[in-house]
């Protein structure tokens, strides 16, 4: 029998989402412009409900208390560290003298970060409003209870975890793990809007066409995966004062990975927008997924050819991690019909 979930719920639900991919852009745009630290302590933004403006309205040795607060948070994660055996890891970090380095303040830096915090707490308050709306109307779905409990930790964590990524001066693996969390997030949500949607559908699925797009929903994830640390490979350069203009040149082997198997992400989508139409499968999806992979092409082509300009950064991630939300969103298209054809 199914449950007749409310609209308001629902709404919630894809608002939820909304806000959680607005998180990820605003992420790459403090990224991408190195404001990471434009806020040095949490929650409050240099002990302020709303940030200063100037450097004035500081205390003249703020450098020193925000350095000692630094120093405080990456000596706990260190422990932490070691005490799960990365124990080579937690002295190096321990041993990085330019974590004990403390910006100038930015006032642009600034409100770029505290901006991107908004955005966070508004997700996460959704996210937690959609928990207690499940506890109290719909704890007997239990699937609905354990998703939406479970992604309100992973927002917690995920905010934790990229204050980690800032305070230790983008430790290599933590990039890539925080962008995975980002990614597990938002198929959670996803689930979720499945379920509380509850809906059939009689699309004839080919074999053949099921597994196309298996396979272009693996690709899609370990191409974001590599963007990520594509991604990692930039803000080193940037660490290291590299101009815009050398990165191309200095990149790795990753970047060039990641570049030549765009195609292969561009291939597979044209297929599945081909067979969609010429086995009137009827995945109204599909269109989007392509147009979601041109964008990613085209921000990407800017990329290679246009020394990263820095306002593509975000339409790239967020068209990557549209793609594979809407891959994973379009699976309900599989699951209450049997193959035939």
């Amino acid at each position: 029998m199914k449950e007749n979930f409310s609209p308001s719920y629902l709404k919630l639900a894809w608002a939820s989402l909304i806000f959680i991919f607005l998180v990820i852009i605003a992420g790459s745009v403090v990224r991408s412009t190195g404001s990471g630290m434009g806020c040095p302590d949490w929650p409050t933004c240099f002990g302020q409900v709303i940030p200063p403006t100037s450097e004035s309205q500081l205390p003249e040795n703020y450098k020193e208390q925000y350095q000692d607060y630094r120093q405080k948070k990456v000596l706990k994660f260190a422990k932490l560290l070691t005490s799960i055996g990365l124990v080579k890891t937690s002295e190096a970090l321990l041993q990085d003298e330019t974590l004990m380095i403390e910006q100038d303040f930015n006032p642009q830096k600034t409100w770029v970060e505290y901006g991107n915090r908004l955005v966070g707490f508004i997700a996460g308050n959704l996210v937690l409003i959609l928990f207690i709306w499940t506890a109290i109307r719909y704890r007997k779905k239990h699937a609905l209870l354990y998703l939406t409990f479970l992604n309100l930790v992973l927002m917690g964590f995920e905010g934790w975890f990229g204050s980690i990524v800032v305070a230790t001066n983008l430790l290599p693996w933590t990039i890539t793990l925080h962008m995975l969390l980002a990614l597990i997030i938002v198929g959670i949500q996803i689930k979720i809007i499945r379920i509380i949607q509850n809906s059939s559908y009689a699309v004839k699925i080919n074999k053949g066409f099921k597994t196309l797009f298996y396979i272009t929903l693996l690709l899609t994830f370990i191409q974001i995966v590599f963007g990520a640390q594509v991604r990692q490979e930039v803000d080193f350069m940037v660490k290291d004062a590299l101009h815009r203009s050398d990165w191309i040149a200095n990149m790795k082997g990753d970047f060039y990975f990641h570049r030549s198997f765009s195609w292969v992400i561009l291939v597979c989508t044209v297929l599945l927008f081909y067979f969609n139409n010429k086995w009137k499968i009827g995945i109204p999806t599909i269109k989007f997924m392509l147009a979601f992979v041109l964008l990613e092409f085209i921000t990407g082509i800017l990329f290679s050819y246009a020394d990263m300009p820095s306002f593509t950064q975000p339409f790239h991630l967020l068209a990557a991690t549209c793609l594979l939300g809407l891959q994973y969103y379009s699976l309900k298209y599989f699951q209450f019909k049997r193959d035939s054809i």
